[in-house]
């Protein structure tokens, strides 16, 4: 019994040395790469709000679909589909842009019912960008907002932009084990930093008025630039 005790501690105390020098990690090299390719967008999305506010709901919402339906006409050869338009009818108080403050001393008046209609718009010719914004905003647009350029090919560019993050790291790596008289073997392991970004805002929105607009107001000629794709590693090497 003592000698079963005895072969059950030295077991133990066997597995736990072996464990604790699985544990220990060989001579490492820890470098970080990044790379930042920069791309042109080929594409623009962004999204078109209609409002009108009317003391009686029916009218400001004829009043919107005449808008919506010729801004679909202008749109349909960017192939902008009924389901694609999402309506709100929300009633409006002369108290609804006041404060707290300013509210209680203002009796609430309800000033009509604000109807707001959405068109999202996905356009692949950025040359016609222009073009089609002059045209929507002659068709009575309140807002143009969430503008977006984007490039189609993205995930292309950003395997490119890995495969450069990786190079760099491998050719810091080789550089700093040289000035200590080593080399740098396999990889030990290889973390990324996500990117969750996509494209390139143009943080802005455009209002307009009922009235159309001069020609200043609808020569946008918005410059999108590039789209900076970046990646970044972090790996390690063993040192030999």
């Amino acid at each position: 019994m003592k000698n079963s005790i005895l072969l059950l501690a030295m077991l133990l105390v066997f597995s736990f040395a072996t464990f604790a020098q699985d544990a220990i990690e060989p001579p490492l090299i820890t470098v970080t790469g990044q790379a930042e390719e920069r791309v042109p967008p080929d594409e623009v999305v962004f999204t078109l709000v209609i409002e009108s506010v009317e003391k009686d709901m029916l009218v400001a919402n004829e009043r919107t679909d005449v808008s919506v339906k010729h801004v679909l006409s202008i749109a349909r050869k960017n192939n902008i589909k009924p389901e694609d338009v999402q309506t709100s009818q929300i009633p409006k108080y002369n108290t609804d842009n006041m404060d707290s403050e300013e509210r209680s001393k203002v009796t609430r008046v309800l000033v009509g019912y604000e109807v707001s209609k959405t068109v999202g718009i996905r356009l692949r010719e950025l040359s016609r960008f222009d073009v089609l914004l002059a045209d929507v905003l002659r068709a009575g647009i309140t807002r143009l907002s969430n503008l977006e350029f984007r490039n189609s090919q993205i995930r292309k560019h950003r395997d490119q932009a890995r495969v450069m993050a990786i190079r760099a790291a491998q050719e810091k790596a080789k550089l700093l084990a040289r000035e200590i008289g080593q080399s740098i073997g396999p990889a030990y392991s290889i973390t990324e930093e996500v990117d969750l970004g996509y494209g390139a805002s143009a943080n802005q929105a455009v209002t307009t008025s009922r009235d159309t607009p001069s020609e200043s107001e609808s020569d946008s000629a918005l410059s999108p630039g590039t789209i900076p794709v970046t990646a970044r590693v972090t790996v390690k090497f063993r040192l030999q």
